[in-house]
């Protein structure tokens, strides 16, 4: 009978063991189980920290929470320090006649009619000693302690097992993440540089660019739309090449007045104009060794132009009021959406300057120009968004997509980004419907003479979204849809043959 108990007291130790993969959780179960089982009062499992030679107890059962945080042995120290540093179980029939018996947790206040037995085992991993599992039981004379003893080895050695799995899966998960993370930072270098995305066959044409450039010094014109995405390309040709480690400095020349602008990108001397009342470092002094992105570069005026020129030949430059030389190591970047070709011809831009910046032109391509790439960059502003904003959105419904790829997109990425902050914004469902984007995307098109649509088309368009978004939802189950819009399943199914829609084609 003692036998077939046992016997059960370990299918239950096996089955709490494997139920969890959180080891303090099925340690706790364990003790739970020797409560029950054994008339247990107390119970601990105790874990050495082998830098330290320092135990402590990893979970108990009948101790309060303060005096599991509190205690701690040391090596050799008590019964339970002793059993870890030999490597040996110890029993004691009466806590109260050994001398050893630290009673550290002061949770065993042993009286005649309550003596209590002890018993300490091992927990081993191969030949190391990783902690011990302890049993306090009242004594009772009847029971071999011996037995007791030989039944909790046997659990230390299933819960020394159970840490080497865990042990085993959470290396195996960590080998896997990280397999993961190679592997989808190669996918994503396939297409992408830094974060620019885009995997259209124009957009590959400029990653192939910037990286064939990016090492070198060369001098790199950007051209395109605003909103094309020129300061990421900037960013991209910067940190891949050999100046990644030292200044990129930024400046949008179109934002500053032109009376500034010389001060800004050479610096001035103390009293070279008024308000000038101490010395000040220019950009190109501030970028030596390391690249300047000069933005909208077209804006610049003809007096500044002259000293950019000389900055790009010689390499030198005086600061505004000074008559220091100053030699500069940068490399320049510029970007424009302007026609700098016709600028020249009308002699607003100087021709040997536009020569000298245009080493190696990159040019970005608008949106409406690369159609692939619009599904993606909506997908990625919608994980950002909806990240930002905590909300719970997966995807767009197919009326939506099908506006967000008729658009023409005037604006370019930016504009498509703020299309997409908006509608999450204003969506408080799973999906991003068509009537969540802005009112430039209802009737956008590039031409102005499409006319609107009327009240009943309108309400037709709205009514088949949503028959459609409930078929999907419910892989064409007729009955389910009807219950998501609220309607009988007759009204539903006259409403889907009137809009043409079969619900065949959801399952």
């Amino acid at each position: 009978m003692k036998r077939i108990e046992d016997i059960t007291l370990l299918y239950e130790i096996s089955e709490a063991l494997n139920e969890h993969l959180d080891l303090k959780k099925s340690l706790y179960q364990v003790l739970e189980i020797l409560s029950n089982s054994l008339s247990m009062v107390r119970g601990t499992v105790t874990i050495l920290h082998p830098l330290r030679n320092e135990i402590h107890i990893e979970v108990a059962h009948g101790l309060s929470r303060s005096a599991v945080q509190r205690v701690k042995y040391k090596l050799g120290e008590g019964i339970t320090g002793r059993v870890i540093e030999i490597g040996k179980a110890i029993t004691i029939p009466k806590i109260s006649d050994e001398p050893l018996f630290l009673n550290r947790t002061a949770s065993r206040k042993a009286v005649k009619d309550k003596e209590l037995s002890f018993i300490c085992v091992p927990i081993k991993k191969g030949n190391q000693i990783i902690g011990s599992l302890s049993v306090d039981k009242p004594y009772d004379p009847s029971y071999a302690l011996d037995d007791g003893e030989k039944l909790l080895s046997v659990i230390a050695t299933m819960v020394a097992r159970h840490v080497i799995n865990l042990e085993t899966i959470r290396l195996e998960k960590k080998r896997l993440s990280e397999e993961n993370i190679r592997l989808k930072n190669e996918l994503e270098n396939k297409y992408h540089i830094t974060n620019i995305i885009g995997n259209s066959n124009k957009m590959r044409e400029v990653f192939q660019m910037v990286s064939q450039v990016s090492k070198s010094n060369a001098t790199v014109l950007i051209r395109g739309e605003s909103g094309t995405g020129k300061e990421l390309v900037a960013n991209s040709i910067h940190y891949n090449s050999l100046r990644a480690k030292n200044r990129f400095v930024k400046v949008n020349c179109a934002a500053l007045p032109s009376n500034l602008i010389e001060s800004e990108l050479f610096g001035h001397e103390k009293g070279s104009f008024t308000g000038a009342i101490r010395q000040k470092i220019g950009k190109f002094e501030m970028a030596n060794k390391g690249s300047i992105f000069l933005d909208e570069i077209g804006s610049v005026g003809l007096t500044v132009q002259i000293k950019l020129l000389r900055a790009l030949q010689e390499k030198e430059f005086e600061r505004v009021g000074g008559h220091k030389t100053i030699k500069t190591d940068v490399r320049i970047i510029a970007a424009t959406n302007k026609n700098l070709e016709q600028a020249v011809k009308d002699e607003s831009f100087r021709g040997d300057l536009y020569y000298r910046l245009n080493v190696f032109p990159i040019y970005m391509p608008p949106l409406r120009e690369r159609k692939t790439d619009i599904l993606l960059l909506a997908d990625h502003f919608l994980e950002k968004y909806t990240a930002e904003n905590h909300k719970d959105i997966r995807r767009f419904s197919t009326p939506a997509i099908d506006m967000l790829m008729q658009y023409h997109w005037p604006g370019n990425v930016r504009e498509l980004e703020n299309c997409i902050e908006r509608a999450v914004l204003l969506c408080e469902e799973g999906v991003i419907h068509s009537y969540h984007l802005p009112p430039t995307l209802q009737t956008g098109m590039e031409t102005d003479t499409l006319p609107a649509l009327s009240l009943e088309d309108a309400v037709a368009n709205l009514e088949r979204e949503m028959i459609i978004d409930a078929l999907k939802n419910t892989r064409g189950n007729t009955t389910l849809a009807a219950g998501i819009l609220k309607t009988t399943v007759r009204k539903f199914a006259y409403k889907a043959k009137k809009c043409g829609v079969d619900y065949r084609h959801y399952r």
